[in-house]
């Protein structure tokens, strides 16, 4: 695949698995923001690619966020350019076309964090913590966090999290509805790739509207929602999948997708 700034890409099988890669804590910054905008258009447009797996080089961090040092200065330039490369970038993860997985294999701090609530799913490994703490230096979480997180965790949760500053571990984030699963460290990678695995399994034209529609409920009411639910569900008959798939169970075996 192409050369993506500060990220490792790697292509097994149907899932794409992206690997921060910007030592010491995998922070975020202009080029890699980019790039991250500019890998998710590119597997979306690769129709092989059916799933995506995010997570951190190294054992200790899934990302720190920002670098603080581009902030350093006060330039509000600066700050209008980042927040637009941020929000930009997580934006298009979360739009992804496929189903994306976060396997957090240590501290999810700041933008790392909002890069973990921009995708589907998140796996963190037990010694992983999380916050959203930019407050405590004067700033606010600006790449979906004070949308992204109360979804999630509720309001309480939230503000706890970004008001107060307050820190979770990975029991705590499970609890809460944070992650949706914790695993020994060392060991969210691979089973991120499992689930992954099974997204392979299932109609990709069916999940990509059924995405969709899931994310819709947190902008439009259940009315509307109910209808484009019907609508979308017509709209499948379109596609080479849906008549695979029916074909494949009646003659009881495995459908080949063409994710069209």
């Amino acid at each position: 695949m192409n050369n993506y700034a500060h990220l490792n890409v790697e292509k097994r099988g149907h899932t794409a698995v992206v690997t921060i890669d910007n030592p010491p804590a995998n922070t975020w910054n202009r080029a890699s923001l980019t790039a991250l905008k500019q890998l998710v258009a590119d597997l979306n447009a690769d129709r092989d690619i059916y799933a995506l797996v995010i997570t951190g080089q190294g054992e200790k961090f899934f990302s720190a966020g920002a670098d603080l040092n581009l902030f350093a200065d006060g330039d509000k330039k600066v700050a209008t350019e980042m927040t637009m490369l941020f929000g930009e970038a997580f934006e298009a993860l979360s739009g992804f076309r496929g189903v994306s997985i976060a396997a957090l294999n240590g501290y999810a701090m700041g933008g790392g964090l909002e890069c973990a609530l921009a995708c589907d799913i998140r796996i963190a490994e037990e010694q992983a913590q999380m916050a959203l703490p930019e407050a405590g230096v004067g700033l606010l979480p600006c790449a979906g966090g004070t949308q992204n997180l109360p979804w999630l965790v509720g309001e309480g949760w939230a503000k706890r999290m970004i008001l107060c500053g307050e820190r979770v571990n990975a029991a705590t984030a499970e609890r809460i509805g944070l992650v949706e699963q914790v695993v020994a460290k060392g060991e969210a990678l691979a089973t991120a790739i499992q689930l992954a695995e099974g997204v392979a399994k299932q109609s990709p034209s069916s999940v990509g509207v059924c995405k969709q529609l899931v994310q819709a409920a947190r902008l439009q009411p259940p009315t509307w929602n109910l209808i484009k639910e019907r609508e979308a569900f017509i709209k499948l008959f379109d596609t080479h999948d849906q008549g695979e798939g029916t074909r494949a169970f009646l003659e009881k075996r495995a459908p080949n997708w063409k994710n069209a």
